[in-house]
């Protein structure tokens, strides 16, 4: 499959979920796994969103390794989405807007960890590789976006 095609998947796994697994790796070079809710901005296919709390330790994982990772499952696990890619951590008013109002309700575990509706910023991942699996079939897709 072609990488639109795939981010196309991507997004219609997500719309289903809801959530997916968000990998991070510490200045160490260990390991963290979360579970997270991101959302695709409608006109940014490329990238994953999230918010976050400017506090939480995904984000000096990201600022000394900036390579991610997310797992997405469909809820009968029929399909499983992986992507890579390079994150980064911003701070904009306009953009928190648009990712709370793509999040929509999701997000009511966040809040309870960061109840301070002021204090996130935005995870934005710039997609490398998007891998499409359906265990079901056995079958796999895998394509990168030139970087």
């Amino acid at each position: 499959m072609e990488l639109n095609t795939l981010l196309d998947v991507m997004e219609r796994v997500l719309d289903g979920s809801h959530a997916a697994v968000l990998s991070t790796v510490d200045a160490q070079g260990r390991p963290h796994s979360r579970w997270m809710v991101p959302a695709v901005l409608r006109g940014q296919p490329g990238s994953l969103y999230a918010v976050t709390s400017p506090h939480f330790a995904k984000i000096e994982h990201i600022a000394a390794q900036p390579r991610v990772s997310w797992l997405i499952q469909s809820k009968s696990l029929d399909e499983i989405v992986e992507v890579t890619g390079k994150a980064q951590v911003i701070d904009n008013p306009a953009l928190k807007v648009d990712v709370l109002e793509a999040l929509g309700g999701n997000l009511s575990t966040f809040w309870h960890v960061n109840s301070d509706e002021t204090d996130l910023v935005v995870l934005e991942t710039a997609v490398e590789t998007v891998t499409y699996f359906q265990p079901n079939k056995g079958e796999r897709s895998s394509a990168s976006a030139t970087v």
